[in-house]
């Protein structure tokens, strides 16, 4: 069983219809405290720390140990962010910031950028950023303003949900599709396969 070190309902639903046992605990930590000016390797470090602060604790000796729930093998942290014309966006801070997003976004590419950080029970880490484009429809004013106001963009890395409303106001994609959603099955199911983990 893995367990999930996200708050994020997109990864909890893949990981579902995926039939891949798992728990969620959210990990608390600071994400405005970790910071690099490479996005791909922000959402890593990111990744990690939220792995990190529910797979680690110190030892007695000042080493790292597992530090897992019973019958979890490994635990998965992730975070997501949407680079955009060399400027990087999380989640929008509020609906002026959402419109303002998507009146550039419209008709442009984008590249959302997810970070992976599986770590195993016997303490081995695996992390890796997987990016996929992103084409958005060329939507006019009334159609901004109306995802706005639904609020949707605000819960989600880049302002959009490809499993929402938003799936409607993508035009394209390249690359892995889940990964647009937060989390790579391709990778995860790569990675399971290397630790030997049972699903």
């Amino acid at each position: 069983m893995l367990l999930l070190a996200s708050a994020s309902p997109a990864r909890h639903r893949l990981l579902e219809q995926a039939a891949i046992p798992h728990r969620v605990l959210v990990s608390g930590v600071d994400e405005e405290s970790i910071h690099d000016p490479e996005p791909r390797r922000l959402v890593r470090l990111l990744a990690q720390a939220k792995a990190e602060a529910l797979a680690l604790s110190p030892a007695a000796d000042g080493s790292r140990r597992w530090n897992g729930e019973q019958h979890c093998a490994a635990v998965l942290g992730c975070d997501s962010l949407l680079e955009f014309d060399g400027q990087v966006f999380g989640k929008p801070a509020d609906a002026t910031q959402a419109r303002e997003r998507w009146q550039r976004m419209a008709g442009g590419w984008g590249e959302l950028h997810t970070g992976h950080c599986l770590v195993g029970s016997e303490g081995s880490l695996l992390l890796e950023t997987v990016t996929t484009r992103v084409q958005f429809a060329a939507v006019d004013e009334a159609t901004i303003a109306a995802y706005v106001a639904s609020g949707e963009p605000l819960a989600c890395a880049g302002g959009f949900a490809l499993e929402g409303r938003g799936g409607l106001l993508v035009e394209r994609i390249e690359g892995c599709f889940s990964n647009v959603m937060g989390l790579s099955l391709p990778l995860l199911r790569r990675w399971l396969a290397a630790l030997s983990v049972v699903t």
